[in-house]
């Protein structure tokens, strides 16, 4: 990894060249022995790591570089999520402040590791603020939605945007089931390409499903029964060809009529255990 064109993401759905990952490890096997963690049962460790394995290889085999976090970086289960605890702009790292308590020490660790391979900090978010990368889209290169959520804060939400710079839009997310069943506004929304993006209606906030409208951006919609399995939650790995979860039949249909290419992958385990699809699994470092 080098600085420059080599390292830096305006888009959610551009051609995806390298991507960070972190293999499920013994803290990720532990992770339903406390409740705080959030899993919805005890983790089977060894069908985890063949899942990501198997997301691994289909990254691969659709040409994405995929860099493997160090395995001595064994922290708290989540950072299997490797998307939440940073964003990777063109000007380097930029470390967020996860609202997640057991999340906390992860952004300083990942920036170290990155820092290390050549990237540098390009700014980072500041206390009281609290900002988690499942609540940032990019619509466009040039339009970035973050989300105000029980984990992102007014004040980390608005340095955010600060840092990011040009059109970003803030947008509130629902209360729903509270911080045990929490809304990411990535949990409500996957862009596809600059025309289509799969979204759950029921929970999307009013003023995005407004912009999506003004954009033209055509909506596949998520039912229900699809929302609780990951449907929503769709890693495009360039414009129209996608990563879904297995088992979301009626979204894959739809992505499909809609012109999509799909991918799908078992993450049962590593991912709807923890209420993590495969782009909560991934960190982009250079889309373009």
């Amino acid at each position: 990894m080098t600085t420059g064109r080599t390292c830096g993401t305006r888009s959610s759905t551009a051609p995806l060249h390298d991507v960070l990952v972190k293999p499920p490890g013994p803290a990720f096997g532990r992770a339903f022995d406390d409740p705080a963690h959030g899993f919805l049962h005890p983790v089977d460790l060894d069908r985890a790591r063949r899942e990501h394995a198997g997301l691994v290889s289909t990254l691969e085999r659709l040409g994405v570089r995929v860099h493997v976090l160090d395995d001595e970086i064994e922290m708290d289960p989540d950072l299997v999520y490797v998307f939440d605890p940073l964003l990777i702009l063109d000007a380097g790292v930029v470390p967020l402040r996860p609202g997640k308590p057991n999340r906390a020490d992860e952004p300083a660790a990942l920036e170290h590791w990155l820092n290390a391979r050549g990237i540098p900090t390009g700014g980072r978010i500041e206390p009281p603020g609290t900002v988690e990368g499942g609540d940032t889209v990019w619509l466009r290169d040039d339009l970035f939605v973050i989300g105000r959520s029980l984990r992102t804060n007014d004040a980390g939400a608005r340095q955010l945007a600060g840092i990011v710079g040009g059109d970003v839009r803030i947008v509130d997310l629902p209360y729903w089931k509270g911080p045990a069943e929490l809304v990411h506004l990535m949990s409500v929304i996957s862009p596809v390409s600059d025309g289509l993006a799969v979204v759950f209606l029921p929970l999307l906030p009013a003023g995005l499903y407004d912009l999506l409208g003004e954009l033209g951006i055509r909506l596949v919609k998520v039912p229900e029964e699809e929302y609780l399995t990951l449907g929503a939650n769709v890693l495009a790995v360039r414009p129209g060809v996608v990563i879904v979860a297995d088992g979301n039949p009626v979204t894959r249909r739809a992505l499909e009529a809609a012109g999509a290419e799909v991918h799908s992958v078992a993450l049962d385990e590593v991912g709807g255990n923890g209420s993590g699809g495969a782009t909560c699994l991934t960190r982009p470092l250079f889309r373009g």
